[in-house]
């Protein structure tokens, strides 16, 4: 390989390291604690996610959408609701509203809830103040640094961006000028019988590229969440002639409206018609006139195998449904609604979470033994040359002194 591109590829996977290491070892701390958020959670807070005892039948959507509401905090709007396939789940109603221009995460939400109730009965097992809830607060820490929309994003943004250049650069200088038998060696395993700052130099290389296809495609689907210009290039790139769908729309009725309701219990009882069989179900709240119903019906663990409906708000009417697998939709749509699952590794299953997870604990490691390389390099011993110069000063001065 030329030497000289090995250099400048050297000096720039440093510097770009040092510019961005704490960043990206509080992303990749911040992403291994919420790699089994769900599961922590419901280990943690058993008293919100499940109920004592199940029933025959649920009471009515609207009834519950009503007890959520009436207990927040000074009438709140409700924005969503959680529902699970288990019997035994209760279900998480949010109301939440952001302020995109704040500088800090406590200015960012202008107030999050959650309320949690019995389906069977209403009771209201919980009303959390999701602004401090542990897992949200580390959340908005993965992605913002707790900075806000406008800095803190584009900071994490960046950073991200910076980590994919960083990976291709590792890949060239893990790559050895002559390769050999030994060298191949030490391209796959780390020796443990060496020195400290020879395992410290290994665990930089090997654990790095073992590492570097799930960072990778970590860092893909975050810049495309980061990016929206990069996300509608990728979509449009992708979707090529495809069709896309416009956006399904209520009808505003000419009169006034005052069965919300019963429109409320239907879409409430088509979602858990559909639900049977299935993983877990969203629906989120209209928030304009001409808004709708959306509810996305969740197959498994992966998210993008779901089915998704929009209700009308005001009839009820099912206005668009779409199936993950639609031929119709574009590679790019496709590809867009796996991204959760490329970051998190859950398109890989429980399997996939848990690499994902062993890959963020590396990603930690990599800026700090890379800043010891770094350090190693710089207090590296005097060449012998070196030494023939201290030694010529050092006699100069007794001859002069004497």
């Amino acid at each position: 390989m030329n030497s000289k591109l090995r250099k400048i590829t050297y000096q720039l996977h440093l510097w770009l390291g040092l510019m961005s290491g704490l960043i990206v070892v509080i992303m990749a701390v911040t992403g291994c604690i919420l790699a089994f958020e769900k599961e922590l959670k419901h280990t943690f807070y058993p008293e919100k996610y499940f109920v004592r005892s199940v029933k025959n039948e649920k009471l009515p959507f609207s009834e519950l959408k009503l007890k959520a509401k009436q207990a927040l905090p000074d009438s709140l709007k409700l924005s969503r609701v959680e529902i699970s396939s288990d019997p035994y789940r209760s279900y998480a109603f949010r109301s939440l509203k952001m302020n995109d221009e704040a500088w800090t995460y406590w200015g960012t939400y202008i107030y999050y809830y959650r309320v949690y109730i019995d389906p069977y009965t209403g009771k209201v097992l919980a009303v959390e103040n999701a602004k401090t809830d542990f897992f949200e607060i580390v959340m908005d820490l993965h992605r913002r640094l707790l900075l806000g929309e406008k800095i803190g994003k584009t900071i994490t943004g960046y950073s991200t961006l910076i980590l994919a250049i960083m990976l291709f650069s590792g890949l060239v200088i893990w790559y050895p000028r002559k390769m050999n038998k030994n060298a191949l060696k030490g391209m796959f395993f780390i020796k443990t019988s060496a020195n400290w700052k020879r395992i410290n130099y290994d665990s930089h290389n090997v654990l790095g590229f073992y590492a570097v296809i799930p960072l990778l495609l970590i860092c893909y689907s975050a810049v495309i969440w980061n990016f929206e210009n990069i996300d509608q290039w990728v979509k449009k790139t992708l979707n090529g002639k495809a069709h896309t769908e416009q956006k399904a729309k209520s009808t505003v009725p000419a009169t006034g409206f005052s069965n919300q309701k019963m429109i409320l219990d239907i879409v409430g009882n088509k979602v858990e018609k559909s639900l049977a069989g299935k993983n877990s179900a969203l629906i989120s709240f209209p928030k304009k006139e001409e808004g709708t119903y959306y509810a996305e019906i969740t197959y498994g663990d992966k998210q993008y195998q779901n089915e998704q409906f929009n209700f009308d708000q005001y009839t009820g009417e099912t206005l668009k449904h779409q199936l993950y697998n639609d031929k119709n939709i574009g590679n790019g749509t496709a590809l867009r609604g796996r991204n959760y699952d490329l970051h998190t590794g859950s398109i890989l299953g429980t399997a996939g979470r848990i690499l994902y997870l062993i890959a963020g604990l590396i990603t930690a490691s990599l800026p700090i033994t890379g800043f010891m390389i770094y350090l190693n390099r710089k207090k590296k011993k005097p060449t012998k040359r070196s030494h023939a110069k201290i030694h010529k000063r050092r006699h100069s001065f007794f001859q002069n002194s004497h």
